[in-house]
């Protein structure tokens, strides 16, 4: 049910925050003072994390919400105590929007208007570790290994790094976000060769489809290379890529998408297999030319050629590839099989890239 009209409709990110410092910490301050602790809006929800949120987004997982990290050794002492607390203090609405949720059918938290009664609210009382442990499944204050990085989705990275801290008296949550904010250096040219490969392996068959007259089979081709392209510039960029509902729209945010956005609308628009062709080969062009501005290799061609001797034009994603790993220097990384990449890169599975429960199995694919 939408709450309010769309003209009065307040980001869920701000209206979380106000929440919290309008509400939720007074309320802190009476019954649990000097109480440590840290605040925020991040993790898997909604779109509001990533700010992505529109009066559409109202209807479901959405509302004035917040979570609440206490420390290790306060948390069973009060957990239950903050939340008994809330539900009896918090007002029935905070800005025309209820603060109390019903479950939906589906499973989704939905705000419900009520007057009187405890109040079911989405203030979430947990610990860091506990957090993390449920979004990524590791000890967040441990080493994070290689194989750990790669079998993170970057949507669940996304989910921790987006959103915001409200506040940090434990001094812990702000550091930890930082630690996870991208890849390590010699991790992310390991990921950016793997994305030009992927690119290389799929090249000349936009053309060869259509050759045969297979031109849905060109366009479907075309369209996996518009997602590669994609998701190789928020590599470049080091951007982590939301999953597929969110991921044209966090594109358009990057650097490269006012140049290369059109290329690529036309790309997916064309009729004609020589189009498309056509369309493909400006964007290869481009993004090459964006590889020599990242200069971690040497300056590469960045014009297209033949496929060998047939008349379908590539960029050759391989010679970025090899020329990206000839730069690193981490054992660690060297050691990794060298074309698999990350989960995101040899997966496009929603159960496995949004459950971080198969991240254990995942790994002995790098072993």
């Amino acid at each position: 049910m939408k709450i309010r009209d769309e003209a009065e409709f307040i980001p869920g990110l701000k209206l979380s925050e106000m929440f919290y410092n309008e509400v939720v910490q007074p309320i802190l301050d009476e019954h649990f003072p000097k109480l440590a602790h840290s605040a925020g809006l991040l993790g898997k929800w909604g779109s509001d994390v990533l700010g992505f949120d529109t009066p559409q987004s109202t209807d479901h997982g959405w509302g004035p919400r917040v979570i609440l990290f206490l420390g290790e050794t306060e948390y069973p002492q009060l957990k239950d105590r903050i939340i008994a607390t809330l539900s009896d203090k918090l007002p029935y609405q905070f800005h025309g929007y209820s603060t109390h949720f019903v479950t939906a059918s589906d499973g989704a938290p939905v705000m419900k208007r009520i007057t009187k009664g405890k109040i079911d609210h989405k203030v979430e009382v947990t610990t860091i570790r506990r957090f993390f442990n449920r979004h990524l499944k590791i000890d967040p204050f441990s080493e994070i290994t290689a194989t750990d990085w790669l079998t993170f989705s970057e949507q669940t990275l996304l989910e921790i790094t987006a959103g915001k801290v409200f506040h940090d008296g434990l001094n812990e949550l702000c550091s930890l976000r930082t630690k996870f904010s991208y890849y390590p250096e010699d991790l992310w040219r390991y990921l950016l060769a793997a994305q030009w490969r992927r690119i290389e392996q799929e090249e000349p068959f936009v053309g060869r489809c259509g050759d045969v007259g297979d031109e849905l089979g060109s366009k479907i081709i075309a369209a996996r290379l518009v997602r590669d392209l994609m998701r190789l510039c928020f590599l470049m960029e080091k951007v982590y890529a939301p999953y597929p509902k969110w991921f044209g729209t966090a594109f358009a945010k990057l650097r490269c998408a006012k140049v290369l956005g059109p290329l690529l609308e036309s790309v997916l628009g064309t009729s004609t297999w020589k189009e498309r062709e056509q369309h493909l080969s400006q964007a290869y062009e481009v993004v090459a030319q964006m590889h020599n501005t990242l200069s971690i290799t040497p300056s590469l061609e960045p014009k297209v050629r033949p496929f060998h001797n047939r008349p379908y034009l590539i960029i050759n994603g391989d010679r970025f590839a090899q020329a990206i790993r000839a730069t690193i220097e981490d054992e660690d990384v060297l050691g990794l099989p060298e074309h698999i990449g990350s989960v995101d890169q040899f997966s496009d599975s929603t159960d496995i890239l949004s459950y971080p429960k198969h991240r254990v199995q995942l790994k002995v694919l790098y072993t």
